[in-house]
């Protein structure tokens, strides 16, 4: 590990504090980040200064006006450097105040503060693939050949059934350590995957706390000279895709007798259904289509159903939730690589808000149609 071997990550800072600030770049995918001096630790994000970045070398702005502005909205302690070093997630503004196109976290909020009096609770589960340091093979795959067939991987242990507990491992310590709210871990069905969860989060934390592990994440990677794939459809064929279910309840769902609600709610998804796919990955579904077959743990992208306990559905009910007559339920349809600021946005929006019909979105078979796509449906 490269980070644990550099002598000068033990020199005195002189009071100094180093907060690295991050922010989602052009593709809603990626995170970028860079480095400012403060002469001391912050007591809250509000005083924290604004900064800018070049936006034309991110795919945010044209090199004639460049400048993006980057808001602090949340802090975390940085597992990398230590002491009183921090992380800074950060949104990003144009010149004159407004949003970024690619600035979701500010209607989210927005939303989330409409809708704080129902207490909407938010789980994810994001899955995630480990590739070697040329991003060419999954991590200790053969590399003229594939691993036994899924089987002896899932929640496995021993060098043959596992790849890469090490660096879960560092992640999910580095995670702790930074403040963020994993819940768990676990090695996936297919070789070389793993998932972890973030939650219970309230509100905008959801989608703060998920950036910020993807971030850790990726850092913790550099160490260990690997990459991290978030594609939904890392391997084709007879190979696990990846997820971020979405666990999610209000307060009246938690409460005895929340199940009514919770079987109400399934109605409003399965009208919006066409809404919800396409902001359930950043291509507009495509990525989806290659992962929602109506194999290996998916319901077809073409479609909506739930039921319980049943990990081919739409959405899935626990069957303890079923039992106790209260509780969550699982969204299994958003991709492992989608912006959970516009997946919580989308739920709270057909959930809790109520958009009028005349919002409802217009099917795009060559994005929504699985057939269109040349994957087997």
């Amino acid at each position: 590990m490269r980070s644990s071997n550099n002598p000068y990550m033990d020199l005195d800072q002189r009071q100094k504090v180093m907060a690295y600030y991050i922010w989602i770049d052009g593709s809603g995918q990626n995170l970028r980040g860079k480095t400012r001096t403060l002469e001391k630790r912050p007591s809250s994000v509000h005083e924290l200064p604004d900064w800018n970045f070049d936006g034309s070398s991110t795919n945010q702005a044209v090199g004639e006006n460049s400048d993006v502005i980057i808001k602090p909205v949340a802090i975390f302690r940085d597992p990398f450097r230590k002491g009183d070093n921090i992380l800074v997630l950060c949104e990003t503004y144009h010149h004159d105040n407004t949003p970024h196109p690619t600035n979701k976290r500010h209607e989210c909020a927005a939303n989330m503060r409409r809708v704080q009096d129902s207490e909407p609770w938010f789980g994810i589960e994001q899955e995630y693939t480990i590739y070697d340091e040329n991003f060419k093979h999954p991590y200790r795959w053969p590399k003229n050949g594939f691993p036994g067939p899924q089987g002896p991987y899932y929640c496995g242990v021993g060098t043959n059934r596992v790849y890469g507990r090490d660096i879960a491992e560092a992640h999910y310590r580095a995670c702790l350590y930074a403040g963020v709210k994993i819940a768990g871990s676990n090695a996936e069905v297919m070789p070389s995957q793993w998932e972890y969860q973030v939650g219970p989060c309230e509100g905008i934390e959801m989608g703060d706390h998920l950036w910020v592990s993807r971030w850790i994440l990726c850092r913790v990677a550099e160490d260990f000279n690997v990459n991290i794939s978030f594609d939904p459809k890392p391997m084709p064929g007879d190979w696990n895709g990846a997820g971020c279910h979405t666990n999610i309840s209000t307060k009246v769902m938690r409460e005895t007798g929340g199940l009514k609600y919770i079987e109400a709610a399934m109605a409003k998804f399965e009208a919006k259904h066409e809404e919800h796919i396409r902001v359930y990955d950043p291509t507009g579904g495509k990525d989806n289509a290659r992962r929602l077959t109506g194999r290996h743990e998916t319901a077809s992208i073409n479609s909506f159903n739930y039921g319980v306990a049943n990990r081919g559905a739409s959405i899935r009910i626990p069957r303890h939730v079923a039992e106790e007559g209260c509780g969550y339920f699982e969204d299994r349809r958003p991709s492992s690589n989608a912006d959970p600021y516009d997946v919580t946005n989308r739920i709270v929006k057909t959930m809790l808000l109520e958009e009028e019909s005349g919002n409802s979105f217009i099917k795009t078979p060559e994005i929504i149609d699985c057939n269109q796509i040349s994957v087997n449906c």
